[in-house]
């Protein structure tokens, strides 16, 4: 039987950069659907290709943490620029979340006008710009050494941000804008709906600066569908799709992987799944109980898929804020992302498109089938509506395709109930599983575990990883 040097389990965004990152190891990632990518992949139904979850690509870009890897591994991904990060739509008026600064404040304006608002947003554009430039960010536990790099972090933290490190999200809104508009104040927590799953009540003024921000960077559609951009990231990388791993069990100075085909043995094992689903997969006791006490993040999305038939052209992105929440969901708001014109591959026979919003994962899950069918059908006709009274070049014949997804769908094909984590703040930073873990050769890595959701939050939770990998290599 075959030893590797390190096993990646899931062939998420995390799984995928730790197993670039490690190529000139002996390394074996596993998959268990056929799709790369997780909720970032790519597949295919009723001939047509439709992109899971994730759609955008962001912060391909000097001095950027997605950029450095690639860089370092001499990846080029197939990435189409855009202006827009995306459109929002709130109550038929238009603000262009675009990266131009200039232009943004301009259409901000014309539908929340505020003196301050320049100020407001430009001290969280600097906000971010000041974190991504931040080297050595760091963040794990379970040794002296762990500790005393990640206190070091949150000095230079605090060196760089002074007071602004002891703001709230919601202190800043009323310091520099006041009382606000219902409208507006849903503006803003829509935004951190897309990045934070969270709203500006209970975030510290960094993390919300940073959710904000994201479309003030480079903004990039994945030609060819979001999972494209895994198949050529992992093209040269041993990857076993259709494989699950099933059990693992720690022996003496190696982990044994019980996979749905066959048995294998690692040195190093990092997991890229919920943290808290973890315990189910080791026989290990004490491994167990590790894993058990981390909380289940109770939400997750429901997803339309559709397959347009219409020559009008659409941004990539659209963000629509309604009144009132969504039937059996916990939003106002839901997201839909349009293939790109000339994507060859998605956008053949019309263009695919993908539609979310937030809900409870358990929901579905505790619903009779018939229950189940019947508030699906409710949900996706409630956002079909109202996606035709927010896009007049819609008709509802023009709709070839369409079928949804919850989180019972989501377990079944890319084994993820939920999506994402409780979001990173003062107070529970030390309450936020890192990377590293107290077993020995056992790791994390993704959006359940430091330093939280999207590519660039992954990506930095991914670096930190790597730099404990192995450590008599230098990491980037």
């Amino acid at each position: 039987m075959k030893k590797f040097d390190l096993a990646v389990v899931g062939s998420g965004i995390g799984g995928s950069l730790i197993s670039i990152l490690n190529k000139d190891k002996d390394l074996v990632l596993f998959e268990k659907d056929k799709n790369l990518g997780g909720t970032a992949s790519t597949f295919k139904r009723f001939g047509n290709y439709f992109n899971t979850g994730a759609t955008t690509f962001v912060g391909y870009e000097d001095n950027h943490i997605l950029k450095d890897i690639f860089d370092s591994v001499n990846f080029v991904p197939d990435l189409i620029e855009s202006s827009y990060a995306y459109r929002t739509i709130i109550n038929g008026k238009i603000i262009d979340r675009k990266t131009n600064f200039e232009e943004f404040i301009e259409s901000l304006n014309t539908v929340f006008y505020h003196k301050n608002n320049r100020y407001f947003w430009q001290t969280l554009k600097d906000i971010d710009e000041r974190f991504w430039r931040l080297k050595d960010i760091y963040f794990a536990k379970y040794s002296l050494n762990s500790y005393l790099k990640s206190l070091k972090t949150i000095e230079t933290l605090f060196k760089e941000y002074k007071f602004l490190m002891f703001k709230t999200a919601k202190g800043f809104i009323k310091e520099v804008l006041g009382d606000i508009s219902k409208d507006y104040q849903n503006f803003i927590d829509a935004q951190l709906q897309i990045t934070l799953q969270s709203t500006s009540k209970d975030i510290p003024l960094l993390s919300f600066a940073i959710a904000l921000s994201y479309p003030f960077h480079k903004i990039f559609y994945a030609n060819g569908g979001m999972g494209k951009l895994f198949d050529d990231m992992l093209k040269d990388i041993n990857v076993k799709n259709k494989e699950q791993i099933k059990y693992i069990k720690k022996e003496k100075d190696f982990y044994r992987l019980i996979s749905s085909i066959d048995e294998y043995l690692a040195s190093k094992v990092v997991l890229n799944m919920p943290v808290f689903e973890c315990s189910e997969m080791f026989w290990d006791k004490d491994i167990q109980n590790y894993y058990k006490k981390f909380k289940f993040y109770d939400q997750s999305a429901f997803v339309i898929y559709l397959k347009i038939d219409s020559r009008k052209e659409f941004l990539n992105h659209y963000q629509i804020i309604l009144n009132e929440n969504i039937p059996n969901s916990v939003s106002k708001t839901f997201f839909v992302s349009f293939s790109h014109k000339d994507d060859e591959k998605l956008s053949k026979n019309g263009y695919s498109v993908t539609i979310s919003c937030h809900t409870k994962a358990l929901f579905w899950d505790e619903l009779s089938n018939d229950e189940y069918e019947n508030k699906k059908e409710i949900t996706k006709n409630f956002i079909l509506n109202e996606l035709f009274k927010n896009f007049e070049d819609i008709k509802k014949e023009d709709i070839k395709i369409d079928f949804c997804a919850t989180s019972k769908t989501f377990k079944r094909y890319i084994n993820r109930f939920n999506c994402g984590a409780t979001p990173l703040n003062l107070k529970n930073i030390f309450k936020i599983p890192s990377s590293i873990t107290p077993f020995e050769n056992l790791y994390n890595v993704g959006d359940s575990v430091f330093a939280g959701q999207g590519w660039p939050g992954v990506a930095l939770g991914a670096k930190v990883l790597n730099s404990n990998l192995f450590k008599n290599i230098k990491g980037i």
